[in-house]
């Protein structure tokens, strides 16, 4: 199925190109989110929330369980070691998931109260696991409803190896997508609820500071800020209102890749990583940009 794509500014061309093109890879899911490239091996991971179901797409195999149920996981990411890290919407928790198949709960709670609802993952070079804490797990159809204990939506740490949960920032509305600069030294977090990207500086300790807005989300259409990657050339991919927001380091707005549905997240991959695999509510597409991603792990 042929896309459409709003170029805002020039470079669009070099960075996405000049047209795009969504070729349908499934379809029929309830709510699809979350998207994992596995390079060595060549596969994706997706959750579907309502559905409770963790699948895996490859050209070879198509579409396939991975998991079921998976306690409706949301975002997903490798770690240094090539474990899955998993968002789990119904249990609030950030699981590792070991060779063995043995699930290891990385965090649960803050200050002793359930945290709201692990949304996305990032994992810093050092180990470090990065995660976004909004309340949309609690919400009826994407997770499991029940009563928030927190009175924020913050952004947490887990120190390297699985180590002590520290709450870095908790003034969002809602965070949702991030994802590190090329050198690590600085992390972008959207927030859902106010249309923003915001960037932090990465301390020597991990923690955050100096956070600021960087750009903003505009647009015809539906969708908000939600998954959100970096390119090899540092731009920054994030939903939006109409589909992908493309942006160049400077926070220029390049434009926007239509989407054929409302679209919640995606990921680069394939061997040259410039193919973009899109969750986009109750199907999964891949298109093909000009300027090659970044790798997610194995």
């Amino acid at each position: 199925m042929s896309d459409t794509v709003e170029i805002r500014d020039p470079r669009f061309a070099s960075v996405v190109g000049g047209a795009v093109a969504c070729e349908k890879l499934a379809t029929g899911f309830k709510f699809i989110e979350g998207p994992l490239w596995h390079a060595a091996d060549r596969y994706l991971l997706f959750s579907d929330m309502p559905g409770d179901h963790l699948r895996r797409w490859s050209a070879r195999d198509g579409i396939t369980t991975f998991r079921q149920p998976c306690a409706q996981s949301n975002g997903l990411a490798w770690d240094r070691e090539g474990r899955l890290i998993v968002c789990e919407h119904a249990t609030s928790r950030l699981t590792r998931t070991e060779p063995n198949g043995e699930i290891t709960v990385l965090a649960s709670h803050h200050a002793g109260k359930e945290l709201n609802s692990p949304n996305d993952v990032v994992v810093k070079s050092d180990g470090a696991i990065y995660f976004s804490d909004p309340t949309y797990g609690r919400n009826k159809y994407y997770g499991n409803p029940r009563p928030l204990l927190l009175d924020f939506r913050g952004v947490y740490r887990v120190a390297p190896g699985g180590g002590s949960l520290g709450l870095l920032v908790d003034d969002f509305g809602q965070p949702n997508g991030l994802c590190f600069s090329l050198d690590e030294r600085q992390l972008y977090v959207n927030d859902t609820d106010r249309k923003h990207i915001r960037r932090f500086d990465v301390r020597d300790d991990g923690t955050l500071a100096n956070g600021r807005v960087w750009a903003e989300t505009t647009g015809e259409g539906a969708g908000a800020p939600d998954g959100m990657k970096i390119d090899s050339a540092g731009n920054i991919y994030c939903c939006g209102p109409g589909g992908i927001h493309v942006f160049a380091p400077d926070a220029a707005c390049l434009g926007v890749i239509r989407t054929p549905e409302h679209t919640a997240n995606f990921c680069f991959g394939d061997d040259d990583l410039r193919s973009l695999y899109v969750t986009a509510s109750t199907s999964l597409y891949r298109l093909r940009v000009a300027t090659p991603g970044t790798s997610q792990g194995p």
